[in-house]
């Protein structure tokens, strides 16, 4: 009595075939003899892939729906996978987890891999932008053969080995039947292909190492981390397929007077203690100074500091920090103030003090004491806020 295909795996006659490749992958996961307790369960697993193999394949489930031997009669009951030609171990694993087994040669033209190279840039070129021309170490196309991979235009023949399908198929007997798995032809590494006269230059790649110049256009405003992106600039591909991408990783060097803090710049300044008390104004440069396409009077800004002035005060100047990588506009410099005290004085000065001092009824000062828990910079901070 025939085997009823449908209801082995449980579905209805027009059932498409994903439905039959899921029934399949349900019901074989089930009876695997590896995972299933049941003592019939590798006769129904044996059973459960002669139905997938008869209603996955197109022409063999129309003989077999109209009746005839989709099998040419080549097992007799219920036999083993082997006795109807083979089960190929590919379709198992493409059934059961969804897979996709690689039949075929594979394509001799592969894109390239992606490159990364690392510059460091001075502040001034990072807050401002610059164009860089970089060594690049990278795959480029060979000179020789042009990608090809042959010496003197060989073109490619069909592999002997593999009849040109770039696999090897081996049959392994087991207690389930004949398994078939396929693997990449190891003459032609899966190609299908073989040169029989490769290029001297670069053995057959289509691709040789070499140092190469690429101008890097890098915006205002990157900072340390930041990374350029420059399409197929990267590692040209085996065959000489088409290149990768490269990538431009930047790093900024400290600098001897600004320090950055996101878009804005910080600097420190000493200022005598008699300016910081009557007030005055200084000369700044700031870091357009550092600029070759700029005015050098462009660089300056003149600071007012008021009268007054207490140590650790910042004075921000709007419009003189890091313009904005994401946005228009640009960060603020902040001068921080320190107030110097003068260590030495001759007799005229130390008397002028004294002088300023008893005018002020400060020969004998009060002092305030700093709470405990705020710190010397929360009182800073509470006092001179």
């Amino acid at each position: 009595m025939a085997t009823d295909y449908y209801k082995v795996l449980g579905v209805p006659r027009d059932a498409s075939p994903e439905q039959i490749k899921k029934a399949y992958r349900k019901l074989a996961m089930q009876y695997h003899p590896d995972v299933a307790d049941e003592a019939d369960s590798a006769d129904k697993f044996k059973q459960i892939g002669e139905a997938y193999e008869v209603l996955q394949d197109p022409n063999k489930r129309d003989i077999y729906d109209r009746g005839g031997d989709p099998l040419g009669g080549g097992f007799s009951g219920m036999g083993g996978f082997g006795g109807f030609g083979g089960f190929d171990f590919s379709n198992l694993v493409d059934a059961m987890f969804g897979g996709q087994s690689s039949h075929g040669p594979r394509s001799r033209v592969q894109r390239g891999q992606d490159a990364l190279i690392r510059t460091r840039l001075t502040l001034a070129e990072a807050a401002f932008g610059i164009t860089k021309a970089l060594k690049v170490d990278t795959a480029v196309l060979c000179p020789r053969c042009s990608g090809g991979g042959g010496e003197n235009g060989s073109e490619p023949t069909s592999c002997t080995s593999c009849q040109g399908r770039g696999e090897m198929t081996q049959i392994q007997r087991s207690f389930l039947g004949d398994i078939r798995t396929s693997s990449p032809c190891p003459a032609c590494r899966g190609y299908g292909s073989v040169i029989v006269d490769t290029c001297h230059e670069c053995g057959g790649d289509g691709r040789v190492r070499s140092t190469r110049s690429v101008s890097v256009k890098i915006p205002p405003g990157v900072s340390t981390g930041n990374r350029i992106h420059l399409d197929s600039q990267g590692e040209i591909g085996l065959g000489g397929g088409p290149a990768g991408d490269l990538y431009v990783e930047i790093g900024v060097l400290n600098h001897d007077v600004f320090t950055r803090n996101k878009d804005n710049l910080e600097m420190v300044v000493t200022v005598p203690m008699t300016a910081a008390a009557l007030g005055t104004e200084v000369t700044l440069q700031t870091l357009e100074a550092e600029r070759d396409d700029l005015d050098p009077a462009e660089g300056e800004i003149t600071l007012t500091i008021p009268t007054g002035t207490q140590s650790g005060t910042r004075i921000a100047v709007l419009g003189k920090g890091i313009p904005k990588l994401r946005g228009r506009g640009r960060g603020e410099l902040g001068v921080t103030l320190i107030v110097e005290t003068p260590e030495y004085l001759d007799e005229e000065q130390r008397e002028l003090l004294r002088q300023l001092a008893a005018l002020r009824q400060e020969s004998r000062p009060e002092v305030q004491v700093a709470k405990q828990g705020k710190g010397v910079f929360g009182w800073l901070r509470d006092t001179f806020g």
